[in-house]
């Protein structure tokens, strides 16, 4: 008997459904979920360097960091844990990807910065921008279609939705807003980097998805970020 899986992050924006994967796509999954965060930490790093704006979370990553010692990624780290323990009360069920996003992110953050110098000059600035906004898209679309679950500040907001009514789109903005004025009061870097994460990392992101995408069977159908746009996790 053949039996059909379906997994959704919820509400609908990335849906991924048809007959169970073959065993032999496991590796495949599972090279697209650690290649993914570990670009998702190097994309971010590029980012910190071009000291021309951080995506939304790294600014209060910055800012923490700033202010206690430590460095972004172990920062990064902390804060995944801190929020991954607010799943609880909001009865979100974390995957192997929820913490593997965690534990890699930080950790290749911090590797990459530790390589990778600041870009000095403005087109080397823009360069580093450009490069860690595209690969960051690259890195979402990697791990999300690897289908081991959401990252901890995703599930966050997809938590908050369910338990308030609210929807995707003012929840994501509303935490969002929070974090980047923290962060920017504690330190954190805010500029036109931010402006442009903001715009591109949904478009990219979805364009990504369909690319990395990991056929569920030959009977099967693979569907990703899927549904009206409004509802889509990464639309901001």
């Amino acid at each position: 008997m053949r039996r059909s899986t379906s997994t959704t992050f919820p509400p609908g924006g990335i849906h991924v459904s048809g007959h169970s994967s073959r065993p032999r796509q496991l590796p495949r999954r599972l090279f697209q979920l650690y290649a993914g965060l570990a670009l998702y930490g190097a994309s971010s790093a590029l980012l910190v360097r071009s000291g021309l704006g951080l995506e939304p979370w790294n600014v209060l990553h910055q800012g923490l960091s700033e202010r206690t010692g430590l460095s972004m990624g172990l920062v990064l780290t902390v804060v995944g844990a801190a929020v991954l323990l607010l799943w609880i009360p909001l009865r979100q069920r974390p995957g192997l990807g929820t913490v593997s996003n965690v534990l890699v992110i930080g950790a290749a953050m911090d590797a990459t910065l530790a390589v990778v110098p600041d870009a000095h000059g403005l087109p080397a600035r823009v360069a580093f921008l450009v490069a860690g906004v595209v690969l960051n898209g690259a890195a979402t679309g990697l791990y999300i279609a690897a289908r081991f679950g959401p990252g901890p500040r995703d599930g966050l907001m997809t938590g908050l939705h369910q338990r308030t009514g609210l929807s995707i789109r003012l929840v994501r903005t509303v935490l969002e807003i929070t974090v980047v004025a923290t962060g920017f009061v504690l330190g954190g870097t805010v500029g036109p980097g931010t402006l442009l994460y903001a715009l591109a990392i949904g478009p990219l992101a979805q364009v990504f998805l369909r690319l990395f995408a990991v056929p569920a069977g030959p009977e099967g159908t693979t569907v990703v970020a899927a549904g009206q746009p409004r509802r889509a996790i990464l639309r901001r």
